[in-house]
């Protein structure tokens, strides 16, 4: 959405989507939100948007999806203080005079904060594309909304109100649209309940972030869950790679197993990254980590069960290197990442294609 902001760059955004589509990428995640005071972003107060922003940016993005027949996942918050995210709403509702607890978790609980939150998301929702006439909740090209990017909170004491804040908006946003998917937008991490599950956590810190992955997946109207993945930057300290690698094997085999014997829904993983600049055996690292989320993902859809599917965190195209980070790349620009991403699109629509054939 920023990226097409600017009428300079917005020819990247077409470029991004068409290039994912060649490689038989079908379903691309970003952010539909962009909170502060500043020129280009969306909401620029708790219900006051800039107009010139959803036209030039998410509706032309939205526009340019369905052009390529992509569909997007639409995350609708940041728990990250990128682009003003659940930081901004707090500010905005102390600026206001509301008396908002000093924890990152009032969030979850303070009735205005949750007020301006319910508020853009049905300004989303609800919007009639400027450029097609079509409206969001009616929109093919959009797959799912997500409620919050990578919720967490400070302590585990407030798992329960992250559990009933995540049972409140999804059921919110079903009220307004009963045509795309719901999810939260996990991370996968065990909460402290799940004596079982603690040991599969990246940490002994993953189960003191109030946030349980089958506890919040459960909740009724979510439609899939949502899984991120990075040993490298989980797991710290002196650990070699084949310790990172046995750790996610058993991260994507538990999550997998979860969502289909005990959520009985789809499991997508909606970031997974891994960096480049190590090899082994001639392999480069991301490679060897990607292959195994495919892997596991395939056999899992072969056999008509959970796994959904995997989304590289994060792909770029030229010029857009300002957004990156350790785990950006552009794709063409590495070949054998390139084949394995494409092999695994085509792989999976095959199975698509025999699923409806039968």
């Amino acid at each position: 959405m920023e990226e097409s902001v600017w009428v300079s760059s917005r020819f990247r955004v077409s470029k991004m989507l068409k290039r994912g589509a060649e490689m038989g990428l079908s379903v691309c995640r970003t952010w539909a939100f962009s909170d502060g005071g500043g020129p280009n972003d969306l909401q620029l107060l708790p219900g006051v948007f800039n107009e010139r922003v959803f036209k030039v940016g998410l509706d032309f993005v939205i526009v340019e999806a369905r052009k390529h027949n992509i569909r997007l996942i639409l995350s609708l918050v940041n728990n990250l203080k990128a682009y003003g995210g659940t930081a901004q709403y707090m500010r905005w509702a102390r600026e206001a005079g509301t008396n908002v607890s000093s924890s990152r978790d009032a969030f979850f609980t303070n009735p205005t904060v949750k007020a301006y939150y319910k508020s853009f998301v049905k300004a989303i929702v609800t919007r009639k594309n400027s450029i097609s006439g079509v409206k969001y909740s009616e929109e093919p090209a959009i797959f799912a909304w997500e409620l919050i990017n990578e919720p967490r909170c400070e302590s585990s004491s407030s798992a329960a109100a992250l559990q009933a804040w995540i049972a409140e908006m999804a059921g919110f946003v079903k009220s307004m649209d009963q045509k795309h998917l719901v999810t939260i937008g996990l991370e996968g991490f065990y909460g402290v309940e799940k004596a079982g599950k603690v040991g599969l956590n990246p940490g002994k810190w993953a189960a003191s972030l109030g946030v349980d992955f089958i506890e919040n997946s459960a909740i009724e109207n979510i439609d899939f869950t949502s899984v991120h993945a990075y040993p490298h930057s989980w797991i710290k300290g002196g650990v070699n790679s084949d310790a990172r690698v046995d750790f996610l094997s058993h991260w994507v085999d538990s999550h997998i197993s979860e969502a289909e014997k005990i959520l009985k829904k789809p499991v997508l993983f909606t970031e997974v990254g891994f960096p480049s600049s190590i090899q082994k055996n001639g392999l480069y690292d991301r490679n060897i980590f990607l292959k195994i989320v495919y892997d596991k993902i395939y056999e899992s859809a072969k056999k008509k069960k959970a796994g959904a599917g995997a989304l590289v965190w994060q792909l770029l195209v030229e010029g857009m290197e300002r957004y990156g980070d350790q785990f950006s790349f552009i794709a063409w620009k590495h070949p054998s990442t390139y084949k394995l991403m494409v092999e695994q699109s085509c792989r999976l629509l095959n199975i698509s294609c025999l699923a409806n054939a039968s």
